[in-house]
């Protein structure tokens, strides 16, 4: 494949970056209220050299660009706060307030973005809140903007399904995504040229308090127009783009588009290495393509929910087609290899973007990829399975990697060959060689010294941001140990947002089968709120180590062993180990049964290994 980038003389992307600078947060620290730091962009300085052969030319570029820091001015009455957190605030000012788009990750930093636009266009209050989607950085620092008891009388807009996909993206998988997002972001890494560089769509996530203040107006339909403070607003719904749910929006008034993460400046993920439901990139270029022609005419600025803006309507058209042409490109090429016979690695390593597309700098790989991308769609169409029976009941990785060992040569062979295939430059066999003699021999120190340095050189070497980040995290854990840092995708606000489905959901997957196997016992939760001030049953059966559950609709055929009347607060109280005593629950039946149901529960590791068995 050949490699076509595009001309560093170009520096649109420079000057858009730094076009309508305000002020920026000096130092770029935020610290949380016991002194830890949640968030500090001045680790970055050393991005200001010239760049050292330990980082990718191209990687370096947007890590510069993604550490700018400071208030702009977007157009008039608009201003960002970028450079505070992995997203940006956006700020549209209002009749008497101002109108806060998605307020960053943390409690911390979103109020540290906010008294910076304070300082520079006065103590304006918060008048509305627009969540864009449904990821953890676009609301989780509501609480830094809309502090308790200020939220009375404040419209909160965000897309049909936002609450649902927000509560439950992290849960049901939340420990093995938290374990892969902190290699995906480097977390713990050193920020320097060697280490952490960014993570492409920003320079890093804020470590804060995260924070959920449910929406109170849903938008439902494209072309749904709300006032707000004053600012009107027009909407274009994008669900199962970037987001489950998720929504572009036109402020007419002020001819300014944003984009939330539809559209950003590099190739956005198909599949996140943190894991997630794959997306479909057909439907997300097919809005793209929609928003060009609905909003045409329209703007004179396109924003998003990540890096800097674009100016001028023919300037948005063109960048957004080439982001329709990507995202349909990956997905459209992808199936044509695939109906020939291709596997996702296959055509990984066949696809490659057309010239025009590889020469425009917001096409880039740089948190996304293609390659790693078009194994996606592949996925979303096929699943694993990619047909040869060899690969139907392979073995786990440990068993495999003794026998791949032991036809190698043995450990001080595979060792040696794994060196030599490395001094070749063929880093991604040393990779896999030294892999499986690390797995076949967890004590070698040796073979994970070998390994670290071959991560090392894939991760200097890589235009990917994430896969640095991976490559880097695994030498580190290879050398140092699993270390205790972890990304927290947890808090109170979130858990009090789930339904009670969502909650017995959530119970059921930590149910340890085997050890439940021989009992049965059925549950009744009668939970007394709900639409209408109703409530609702929800039926608990544990059968052959599984628990189920349904809403009942008319009295059960068959009693309960237990039934539980309690608000959704008192059963996250159960559920965190109180009794039904000390939360004034009313039970009828024996209250035990609910005691043996939890004893079934198991926790998972937040640190389990990933480079290492």
């Amino acid at each position: 494949m050949s490699e076509i980038l595009p001309s560093f003389d170009d520096t649109t992307d420079f000057d858009n970056a730094d076009r309508g600078f305000v002020g920026a947060l000096v130092p770029g620290v935020v610290k949380s209220d016991d002194g830890r730091v949640v968030w500090d962009n001045d680790a970055y300085g050393f991005l200001a050299a010239d760049r050292p052969d330990t980082a990718h030319p191209s990687l370096w570029r947007q890590a510069q660009l993604c550490t700018r820091q400071g208030l702009y001015e977007v157009t008039d009455g608009i201003y960002q706060v970028r450079g505070l957190d992995i997203s940006n605030m956006t700020l549209v000012e209002g009749e008497r307030g101002v109108v806060v788009i998605d307020p960053l990750i943390s409690v911390e930093t979103a109020a540290a973005a906010f008294a910076l636009y304070r300082e520079h266009r006065g103590d304006r209050p918060v008048t509305g809140v627009i969540y864009t989607h449904s990821h953890g950085d676009h609301f989780g620092g509501v609480r830094g903007v809309l502090p308790h008891g200020t939220e009375e009388g404040v419209p909160i807009l965000a897309p049909a399904g936002f609450l649902e996909h927000a509560v439950s993206e992290n849960v049901y998988a939340g420990n093995a995504m938290a374990r892969r997002a902190s290699y995906m972001y480097g977390v713990g890494l050193p920020k320097a040229p060697d280490g952490q560089i960014g993570v492409g769509l920003g320079a890093d996530t804020s470590t804060g308090t995260i924070s959920l203040v449910p929406p109170t107006v849903d938008i439902t339909r494209t072309g749904q127009e709300e006032t707000v403070d004053g600012v009107r607003i027009v909407f274009q719904l994008t669900p199962g783009t970037e987001a489950p749910a998720e929504m572009n929006f036109l402020f007419p008034d002020h001819r300014a588009l944003c984009l939330a993460e539809n559209a950003t400046h590099n190739m956005h993920n198909v599949l996140t290495l943190r894991g997630a439901v794959v997306r479909d990139s057909r439907i997300w270029a097919r809005y793209l393509d929609e928003a060009i022609e609905y909003f045409h005419g329209r703007y004179d600025v396109g924003f998003a929910s990540h890096h800097w803006p674009t100016w001028g309507h023919d300037a948005v058209v063109g960048f957004l087609s080439e982001q329709r042409d990507l995202y349909a490109y990956l997905h459209d090429q992808t199936l044509r290899l695939l109906n020939e016979g291709c596997t996702g690695v296959e055509i990984a390593e066949r696809i490659e973007l057309p010239p025009a597309l590889r020469k425009a700098w917001h096409a880039r790989g740089y948190y996304g990829s293609l390659s790693h991308n078009t194994k996606a769609v592949y996925q979303r169409y096929l699943g694993w399975y990619d047909g040869n029976p060899a690969h139907l009941w392979a073995l786990p990785p440990e068993e495999e990697a003794r026998r791949y060992v032991e036809v190698a040569g043995g450990p001080a062979e595979a060792l040696a060959k794994g060196r030599a295939y490395a001094e070749a430059g063929d880093l991604r066999f040393a990779a896999t060689l030294l892999g499986h003699l690390v797995f076949a021999d967890p004590a070698s120190q040796e073979a994970k010294e070998a390994l670290a340095g071959v991560y090392e050189r894939l991760g200097h070497g890589a235009e990917n941001a994430t896969w640095r980040n991976v490559y880097l995290r695994g030498a580190q854990e290879l050398r140092e140990g699993v270390t205790g840092d972890m990304v927290d995708l947890s808090n109170p606000e979130m858990v009090m947002a789930l339904t009670v489905p969502m909650l017995i959901d959530s119970v059921a997957i930590t149910i340890d089968g085997p050890r439940a196997w021989d009992d049965d016992l059925v549950i009744d939760l009668v939970v007394t709120e709900g639409p209408g001030g109703g409530g609702t049953r929800h039926r608990l059966t544990l059968h052959n180590g599984v628990l189920t559950h349904r809403e009942a609709t008319a009295p059960p055929r068959t009693p309960a062993g237990l039934t539980l009347t309690l608000t959704k607060a008192q059963l996250l109280g159960l559920l965190a180990g109180r009794s039904t005593d000390e939360l004034g629950i009313t039970a009828e039946g024996d209250p035990g049964l609910f005691v043996r149901l939890l004893s079934y529960r198991t926790r998972p590791d937040p640190g389990f290994p990933v480079v290492t068995p």
